[in-house]
């Protein structure tokens, strides 16, 4: 263990940082040239500001001393074009003097670090450029943690995902009536979104939301939710439970957030007379009243213990009979004419997920 971390320190400490120098005048470079190759640092020096944008383009560089006076650009025009393809280049402006530099508001504009004046001596300038180097291994450092943070979250994030599908697995392995819902509701409510033009990414929470959206029942009773008889209003007051206990389940991870909504909202109608909220119209979630059309679809097209699954007319009859008062009417007429003329991607739909 000690030997490895003496390795990695000593690989550290022969880490070469490569320094860019831009000046127009080949006796700065020279002169940078002895000076800095005296340095653990790696030196390249060039004349041409324009040749020095597309070596910064082509190849790695940690710090750029730059000459601001310069043909035929001058040193804050090759900041602003270096900016455009490289955030993260420490830059050390050189002047002439002090009163030939930008102005302020340009320094902090184009992201330079620092600027020095040019002189014989270059004591403050390897002060600078050491300042500049520490910087830049505190936001390598910080990078690299960061990285794996997000490597480390996104393997929890998963593993969250893989405990959520196992629950929602098991709900469904209750009962035999209702294997494959989830993934039908999630179906349903993809078609409806892609019909009315939704982005890419309200699809994609569409989906998901639909996947889960009854995640809160392994939080019911089997006696509850297996019930074949007639529920008793405290059994249904039970049932009513499972929006805002699977809005619970997922609130833990930040992955789900788009789709709690649709989770806590999907039994909402729209007259205000559903649960768990009693929310009316347009304060359901948008997403959320999607996924209750087909949350309420799949059910009234599914094969129950205490029925079969009634009549596509039917289903139709009743959805439009509901227009305003469960569903939400624009939204309904959208799903009826899914219904009506593209039915074989419903039917495709139900086959795969029997």
């Amino acid at each position: 263990m000690r030997k490895a971390l003496q390795e990695q320190n000593n690989n550290q400490n022969s880490e070469k940082y490569k320094i860019i120098a831009v000046d127009d005048e080949i006796g700065i470079i020279d002169s940078l040239s002895v000076f800095l190759k005296r340095t653990d640092y790696e030196f390249v020096g060039i004349t041409d500001p324009v040749e020095a944008i597309e070596r910064i383009r082509k190849e790695h560089f940690d710090l750029m001393l730059l000459d601001f006076m310069m043909m035929p650009l001058h040193g804050d025009e090759v900041v602003e074009e270096i900016r455009k393809f490289n955030k993260e280049l420490y830059i050390l402006l050189l002047t002439g003097h002090k009163d030939l530099a930008p102005p302020l508001e340009t320094i902090r504009r184009l992201d330079i670090q620092g600027y020095c004046e040019k002189s014989d001596k270059f004591d403050q300038l390897l002060l600078l450029i050491e300042s500049g180097i520490k910087s830049i291994k505190q936001m390598q450092e910080i990078k690299r943690i960061n990285e794996e943070l997000a490597e480390s979250n996104e393997k929890l994030e998963q593993a969250y995902l893989d405990m959520v599908q196992t629950l929602r697995y098991t709900v469904e392995a209750k009962d035999k009536y209702t294997r494959g819902h989830s993934d039908r509701v999630s179906e349903y409510s993809v078609l409806i979104g892609q019909k009315i033009g939704l982005p890419e990414d309200q699809i994609k929470t569409l989906r998901v939301g639909g996947l889960f959206h009854d995640i809160g029942k392994i939080g019911i009773p089997d006696s509850i939710l297996l019930k074949t008889e007639k529920l008793t209003d405290d059994e249904y007051s039970e049932i009513k439970n499972h929006p805002s206990i699977g809005a619970h389940i997922l609130g833990a991870a930040s992955i789900f957030k788009d789709i709690i909504p649709i989770v806590k909202h999907h039994h909402e109608k729209y007259d205000g007379k559903g649960y768990p909220s009693g929310l009316k119209g347009e304060e359901i979630p948008y997403l959320a009243r999607i996924t209750a059309l087909a949350d309420t679809f799949d059910a009234m097209t599914s094969r129950r213990s205490y029925r079969d699954a009634l009549d596509l007319q039917i289903v139709k009859d009743e959805i439009q009979r509901c227009k305003g008062t469960q569903f939400d009417p624009k939204l309904a007429d959208v799903f009826l004419d899914i219904l009506e003329n593209d039915f074989d991607k419903i039917k495709e739909i139900q086959e795969k997920y029997r």
